[in-house]
């Protein structure tokens, strides 16, 4: 099980208190009206998969019920930094980690023997 740090709470939780909100950072277009189809798919449902970080947002469902962003490695499934809704990307070569290492069960079991 993961733990996430809620920027607001200001403490980690399990993850099962959020949900993902997909992208984080995505320019809405000016004048949604106006754009073709082709500008509104792109906008609306492509999104790039990358393997490595990426910027996501939260809602801490069960607990302040707010959103924030977090920045993950998809490969580890690590949690590098999480920050409040609003704020910019965290340069992550020179950002401190806003929570501890991310410590799953089978670490835990692991360390039990």
């Amino acid at each position: 099980m993961l733990l996430i740090y809620c920027p607001y709470c200001e403490e980690e939780r399990s993850e099962l208190e959020f949900r993902s909100g997909g992208d984080a950072h995505i320019a809405r277009p000016t004048n949604i009206a106006e754009i073709s189809d082709e500008e509104f798919e792109a906008y609306f449902f492509l999104r790039d998969n990358p393997k490595g970080v990426i910027f996501e947002r939260w809602r801490h469902i069960h607990g302040c019920g707010r959103f924030f962003n977090a920045a993950r490695d998809t490969v580890s499934d690590r949690f590098l930094t999480t920050y409040k809704a609003g704020e910019p990307k965290p340069n992550l070569d020179a950002a401190p980690e806003t929570s501890a290492t991310v410590e799953t069960y089978e670490a835990l079991e692991g360390a039990a023997q």
